[in-house]
């Protein structure tokens, strides 16, 4: 027996609805389809596994969300008992989905520094393995087997990969997949966020790293008050014209939502919306390039109603 494989090779298809609109070839490259919901467990499936294989004897993580799912998904297959530590705040959803996994859900604090000193304090007394949300760099590693399936995928390097920015480990991810493709020099990497969660768009406008007072967008996923400060240094150093950011309305991203599920039948949280809606409003980032590769990096916490209730929230018709 082989090692277990904790994440799918996932499809890129091809768009005529969404190249049409943009007068390029537009790609999707669909995680929405992975098992735990997202692009995550690629790699947090990395850092579990290598956790476990340098002796840990459970795996703990802080996130309630997809980082969250994505650990207890991968501790289920490598059969080692997962803790999950959570805030106070998080629903009881989420609870729900993190034991369907089989992970031990442990409620600390009121926010996720709090959950996060916990899950900290949890590893060293269990002996077990630590699972940051987005800052390891096995992560990193993990994220950039995405551009290692698209360079078996596409006929050359596309112009643009247009993704989404939370904490910045699956920016990095592709970052560094797209360095070890020798793809660096012809593709450019679009970092989309939402106004109200834009924690990279303004700390590359400041050249200096910010920390957001508060997230007030709807995409709960890219809810980093801060971003990874490697990655951050990795964006300043490569410049606007290698990484470019784009800030667009939770209006538009719902709105790209709802146009994905209409065109593709694919449900996805409006977070990776944000990445979507840099095609749907035809971003001037984008002038110039004929092969658009959006990652599609789906999320877990959506569904028909909660689409429904968004694109009612935000005026956007879902006929």
């Amino acid at each position: 027996r082989g090692r277990p494989q904790l994440h799918l090779e996932t499809p890129l298809v091809h768009s005529r609805g969404l190249s049409r609109h943009l007068g390029a070839d537009v790609f999707l490259k669909l995680d929405c389809l992975q098992p735990p919901g997202s692009f995550k467990i690629r790699g947090i499936g990395e850092t579990v596994r290598r956790a476990v294989e340098q002796g840990a004897t459970c795996i703990v993580s802080s996130s309630g969300g997809n980082a969250g799912l994505a650990a207890a998904y991968a501790a289920s297959i490598l059969e080692v008992p997962c803790t999950v530590v959570l805030p106070s705040t998080t629903p009881a959803d989420v609870h729900e989905r993190l034991r369907g996994f089989g992970a031990e859900v442990v409620v600390h604090g009121g926010v996720w520094d709090e959950a996060d000193a916990h899950a900290r304090r949890l590893v060293e007394e269990l002996g077990g393995g630590y699972v940051h949300p987005f800052d390891q760099e096995s992560t990193w590693r993990g994220h950039s087997t995405i551009v290692e399936e698209l360079a078996r995928q596409l006929q050359g390097p596309p112009d643009a990969i247009v993704t989404c920015v939370g904490g910045g480990g699956l920016l990095m991810g592709l970052l560094e997949g797209v360095a070890a493709c020798g793809w660096h020099k012809s593709t450019k990497l679009i970092a989309a966020e939402t106004e109200g969660a834009a924690s990279m768009a303004k700390s590359l406008a400041a050249g200096e790293l910010l920390t957001l007072p508060a997230i007030t967008s709807v995409a709960k996923s890219l809810g980093a008050l801060r971003v990874s400060t490697t990655v951050f240094e990795r964006c300043r150093q490569l410049g606007p014209e290698r990484v470019v950011p784009v800030v667009t309305t939770d209006a538009a991203a719902v709105g790209a939502c709802v146009r994905l599920s209409a065109e593709h039948r694919l449900l996805v949280e409006p977070a990776c919306g944000a990445a979507l809606a840099v095609v749907t409003e035809k971003s001037v980032a984008l002038a110039g390039c004929k092969t658009v590769v959006v990652e599609v990096c789906g999320g877990a916490v959506v569904n028909v109603s909660m689409l429904g209730a968004w694109a009612r929230d935000f005026g956007v018709s879902v006929e």
